[in-house]
């Protein structure tokens, strides 16, 4: 009789789990899109982890700044047009009006 062997670990040989396999196929998608043309999948698939890993990071880096800056021009916007709107509410109403014919 013949036992089959119980192995530990969950796996039985050396891959990616799904989950780790789906975030680094994430991260490579990210790379290619907000590279803009200047990474293609085979490349950022062969890079060394270290150097994708840097990538990924300058480019986050650099979209959160820009994010930021967008942010920061809006909200000035709008303070801008809420002091507008206050000169416009301060300013003298006029009064002239039709009576009526009764």
């Amino acid at each position: 009789m013949r036992r089959t062997p119980i192995y530990l670990l969950g796996l039985t040989f050396f891959g990616l789990t799904p989950d780790y396999r789906g975030a680094i196929f994430k991260q490579i998608h990210e790379i290619v899109f907000y590279g803009k043309g200047g990474y293609s999948w085979d490349i950022v698939y062969n890079m060394p982890i270290w150097l994708r890993n840097f990538t990924f990071q300058q480019i986050k880096e650099h979209y959160d700044k820009e994010n930021s800056q967008n942010d920061s021009i809006e909200q000035s916007k709008k303070n801008m047009q809420s002091v507008g709107a206050v000169k416009d509410k301060n300013a003298k109403p006029s009064y002239i009006t039709k009576a009526s014919k009764k």
